[in-house]
């Protein structure tokens, strides 16, 4: 028979046990892989969007998801190993923001899920066979930022009625160009603009670009989206003021520091719907049984500042249809 003592003492020992049990039970932490090209100073702030995508789905992190996040620092060739590395890390899902991160994906698994958001369509890059009906191992979002702009153009001339010369910017190595190219080329034709291409590798590249306006000053100037461009938005904007040249750009950071006019897409719903996506992978669906995404939300920022500094009077119109005027 076992003494009242001895069986305190066993009953003791098990209780301690008892936590650790569970703890030894208990699944481990899921892991999102989050691989950008661009660096954290420039996308960083908009990961409370696709934090918030995840909570939609009861997912935050640090309390029942960990995200292992991987930047390229706009060096594209670096893709393909930080993809590798992620793969190697095991991780649950990869989430990516931008063509060539996806792609790098791609190549690097086709067993892990992965929610991508492009701006090129998905079916021509190919991600994906369908949109309605994926295939394989990816899904997530296409924010469409090429095909706006013949939007664009068309709101700069109603900014700039007398503008009959535009410069257009890009970045041929970019994966974005050559849709945007054909979009604008096919809007300028339509409504009587003349364009002048002006290539920018680097951040150099474009101080040589806007150098050309001394000799040559353009109407008015059309940035093309991309990454390169995006981590240059200061520079960009900077230059345009000095040279006191009207622009529109991709998105609304470039009007939030003083550019003239951004349209495109809204960057936070795109990481929130990828959030989204990347959370439901985790409670278990499969990438086939999410439509890829296609952006329905565009928004118009006016700086009216900046149109005063130039000079400009934004007609009603545009004003009507922006959806904040910075003043």
């Amino acid at each position: 028979m076992i003494r009242r003592r001895e069986f305190i003492t066993l009953l003791g020992g098990a209780a301690a046990a008892w936590p650790l049990a569970a703890r030894a039970q208990q699944p481990a932490m899921p892991v999102i892989g989050f691989l950008s090209a661009q660096s954290p100073d420039v996308t960083g702030h908009r990961l409370r969007a696709f934090r918030r995508g995840l909570q939609e789905v009861g997912f935050a992190e640090g309390e029942n998801v960990a995200i292992e996040y991987r930047w390229a620092e706009t060096q594209m060739d670096r893709l393909p190993a930080l993809a590798a590395d992620l793969v190697r890390r095991r991780v649950a899902v990869i989430s990516t923001t931008g063509n060539a991160p996806a792609l790098a994906a791609k190549a690097a698994t086709t067993t892990i899920p992965i929610v991508f958001a492009v701006s090129e369509d998905p079916v021509r890059l190919g991600l994906v066979a369908s949109l309605a009906r994926p295939t394989g191992n990816l899904t997530g979002v296409n924010f469409l930022s090429a095909e706006v702009a013949t939007k664009r153009l068309e709101l700069l001339r109603q900014l700039v009625p007398a503008a009959a010369n535009i410069a257009v910017l890009i970045n041929p190595a970019a994966p974005v160009t050559e849709t945007t190219l054909r979009e604008v080329r096919a809007a300028a034709s339509v409504i009587g603009l003349r364009i002048r291409i002006l290539n920018a590798h680097t951040s150099g590249d474009i101080h040589a670009a806007f150098a050309t306006f001394q000799g040559e000053r353009p109407d008015a100037l059309f940035v093309s989206g991309g990454f390169l461009f995006s981590s240059r938005r200061v520079q960009l904007v900077h230059l345009a003021t000095r040279y006191a040249v009207p622009a529109t750009y991709a998105d609304r950071e470039y009007a939030e520091i003083g550019g003239l006019m951004s349209y495109g897409d809204d960057p936070a719903e795109t990481l929130r719907q990828n959030g989204n996506y990347t959370g439901r992978i985790l409670k278990g669906m499969r990438p086939t049984e999410l439509p890829v995404v296609q952006s329905s939300k565009f928004e118009l920022v006016i700086n009216n500042e900046t149109a005063r500094i130039l000079g400009l009077t934004v007609p009603p119109m545009v004003l009507a249809a922006a959806d904040e005027v910075i003043e």
